[in-house]
């Protein structure tokens, strides 16, 4: 058991966005061993099929278990909705969602209408709406996609009129629906706040990294699985193409200190 204590933590995302998650887990678990994957070959998974988004899936979980992961984190909406029931109990290590844990306790909120904005994948795949409802059939929900918003950040446009113009077209056709929350269905879209906060009060957007992070941090608790040895935590990020962008993309959030390793599965 403490062999399995002290391995790494994985997390993967098709890009930047999972550094989101990754940041918030780290800062309430600092001493654990991480492992990053940034898909940037195959980047947005919004796009991909879901016989895509599987294959991508099975090679970097191959990944991780080579690196004898006691866990993976889908720091990824899209995989999280299409991908998670076909594989996990395929592997031996623990797997988190984002999606399926976090949308018990935003089913739990005084709220009868929720907003989501999520990639098309997501969307087409219903994935928040049904699992809301499934703990809470009161609450309406309305789903929105929002193609660009991926590209936008991992290109660093964030700042600019062209992605200022991109929001408002989502928000003002997501505002006609009167929701009391929003939640930002990819881990990509936080990274978007401080101009989607310019159409509607920042504490309307709901930031699923937080709240799953804090779930994750209480289940390896529970599991026994939190690293048992006195030291620091380390971290090492790898991407299947443009390390350079990546670490700059992710800077918004997170400085990461040295550029990242490739690794592709071509």
């Amino acid at each position: 058991m403490t062999r399995l204590n002290n391995s790494p933590i994985g997390f993967f995302d098709s890009g930047v966005g999972g550094v989101t998650v990754f940041e918030q887990l780290k800062k309430l678990l600092p001493n654990e061993i991480y492992i990053y994957f940034g898909d940037t070959m195959n980047m947005p998974y919004g796009e991909k099929t879901p016989e895509q988004l599987l294959a991508f899936t099975k090679n970097i979980f191959n990944f991780f278990k080579s690196k004898n992961v006691k866990a993976v984190v889908m720091a990824c909406n899209t995989t999280s909705a299409v991908v998670y029931e076909k594989i996990k109990d395929e592997y031996p290590f623990a797997i988190y969602p984002i999606i399926q844990p976090v949308t018990k306790k935003i089913s739990q909120m005084p709220v009868k209408r929720i907003g989501i904005f999520a990639t098309p994948a997501t969307v087409n795949s219903h994935c928040y709406k049904t699992e809301i409802q499934k703990n809470n059939p009161d609450i309406d929900v309305f789903e929105i996609a929002c193609p660009s918003w991926v590209t936008i950040v991992e290109n660093g446009e964030e700042k600019t009129d062209s992605a200022r113009l991109a929001v408002k077209e989502k928000m003002d056709e997501m505002l006609k629906f009167l929701p009391e929350k929003i939640v930002l269905g990819c881990t990509h879209y936080p990274y978007l706040l401080d101009v989607l906060s310019e159409f509607a009060p920042k504490d309307t957007f709901i930031n699923p990294s937080v709240e799953v992070a804090d779930i994750i941090k209480n289940d390896l608790w529970a599991k026994n699985l939190l690293n048992n040895q006195d030291m620091e935590g380390s971290e090492e990020f790898y991407v299947s193409a443009n390390p350079e962008k990546f670490q700059k993309s992710a800077s918004i959030f997170y400085e990461i200190k040295s550029t990242p390793a490739l690794k592709n599965f071509i």
